[in-house]
């Protein structure tokens, strides 16, 4: 079974479906593999999903009735919310967020793909440059 770490920046491409047709593709391409694998999230996933959605319904007009039918979706999905994440919020995930110029956000999706020594499903490039720096591999 394939364990993987799930960015943001990927979950948020299943909804909007925007991004590069390569970004896209990716996107799709994680999303077929969730059906057969552990998926691991930060617990700060859900805070992102969320603010995500209320800044695009007030901004960009996206309905709730589609934006809680994608959280529905989100929600049947196999996708395990790491429960140590605040645990080394203000260690691992601090220094690497230091080292790498990071948000804490994404070097919290860092920290748990290095943790948990899985790949990292992510569209972000600075988050892919600081992956490949320590070795964690991008789905």
């Amino acid at each position: 079974m394939t364990r993987f770490v799930l960015d943001n920046s990927v979950t948020m491409r299943w909804l909007f479906g925007d991004g590069s047709s390569n970004d896209q593709i990716y996107a799709k391409r994680v999303l077929a593999a969730i059906g057969d694998a552990n998926v691991l999230v930060p617990a700060i996933w859900c805070l992102e999903v969320a603010n995500v959605i209320t800044r695009a319904e007030s901004k960009y007009g996206l309905t709730e009735a589609r934006s809680s039918e994608f959280v529905h979706v989100l929600q049947r999905m196999a996708i395990q919310v790491d429960a140590e994440t605040c645990q080394y919020a203000m260690s691992e995930t601090l220094q690497l967020a230091r080292r790498y110029n990071l948000s804490s956000y994404d070097a919290a999706y860092l920290e748990l793909a290095m943790r948990k020594a899985v790949p990292l499903a992510t569209l972000d490039d600075v988050l892919v440059k600081a992956a490949d720096k320590i070795g964690v591999k991008r789905l």
